[in-house]
């Protein structure tokens, strides 16, 4: 191989590793078969002990073909109110497509440095019009350090 080949194998396998770093946090909570009730918080209790670097929060949300709406509506904690599609304006699902459900990833904060070593909590509830919200499976939550930061 030549010098140039090297460097271009060297750069995409530093390329792949970056892209595969293991999250600092990912948990699922699954959802009842019967739906997820408006007062029903999906607590998630995370462990910081950096300050220093950046993260993503991503939220996952994991559906299938019987969630009825378009976009979806959540409440974090008790002072913020995200909202996200699901599916585009034909009706096409968003994200990606399993055998059983569709992974949409949804990204709540970028370069997040948290303020302080100690345990986050996130309380997810939906905020959806239905008490009782049909079609969802799965809920999680992904930190991740910030990709160049």
């Amino acid at each position: 191989m030549n010098k140039s080949s090297n460097i271009f194998l060297l750069l995409l396998s530093a390329l792949f590793a970056a892209c595969t770093a293991e999250p600092l946090f990912l948990e699922f909570k699954s959802v009842p078969q019967t739906g997820w009730h408006k007062d029903s918080a999906l607590v998630f209790n995370v462990d910081i002990q950096d300050t220093v670097n950046a993260y993503d929060i991503l939220f996952h949300i994991r559906h299938t073909d019987a969630y009825p709406y378009q976009n979806m509506w959540l409440f974090v904690g008790d002072n913020d109110t995200i909202e996200f599609y699901l599916a585009d304006d034909y009706g096409r699902w968003l994200g990606e497509k399993g055998m059983h459900h569709i992974s949409m990833p949804v990204l709540y904060e970028y370069a997040y440095r948290f303020d302080s070593v100690g345990t986050y909590t996130f309380a997810l509830k939906h905020g959806m019009r239905s008490d009782v919200l049909k079609g969802i499976t799965d809920v999680g939550v992904e930190i991740r350090q910030t990709a160049n930061e």
